[in-house]
């Protein structure tokens, strides 16, 4: 288990997923085109929905490729970070909608495990995790992710505890 790594790699996936959130602080409505663009389904639901927007995603990996220096990787890290956060994101919000969940509506697990571990798989081979670390990104993530989500929303950069 490589400690360093493992918290370089969390700490760049905590900003990819917190700065759509600081992003709808700042901007408000402004910039907030859904990345689905208000595609519908076959099954009646949206693509992603309208929470998913490319401001979020645009923000979420320049926040990653900005920081990943800071914390001792490079801004291509950041940027495969960054991209492989949101990609978990959108597939998440793709698998809710299919399973007619509301936007931000809680999915415990669905909710966690997408945005970390793929991320974390990204870095496989470049940060040379183990199976290990792999499991504890994750699952660190997950117990963070819901542990904060409160707090988060006590602040106001959540619409909803978790």
């Amino acid at each position: 288990m490589q400690t360093y790594a493992d918290i370089q790699l969390l700490i760049l996936i905590a900003v990819a997923n917190t700065a759509p959130l600081v992003a709808k602080i700042i901007a408000g409505s402004r910039f907030s085109q859904p990345i689905d663009n208000g595609t519908v389904m076959r099954d009646g639901q949206p693509l992603l929905g309208s929470s998913k927007t490319i401001r979020g995603a645009t923000c979420s990996i320049a926040a990653t490729m900005i920081l990943a220096p800071l914390v001792g990787l490079d801004v291509g890290i950041g940027l495969s970070i960054g991209a492989a956060a949101m990609a978990g994101d959108l597939l998440s919000s793709f698998l809710k909608r299919r399973l007619r969940l509301s936007p931000s509506s809680k999915a415990t697990g669905l909710d966690q495990i997408p945005e970390s571990l793929l991320p974390t798989l990204a870095m496989w081979q470049t940060l040379s995790l183990t199976i290990v670390d792999v499991i504890a990104i994750v699952a660190v993530f997950f117990i963070g992710e819901i542990l904060m989500s409160k707090l988060m929303f006590r602040f106001h950069l959540r619409d909803r505890p978790y």
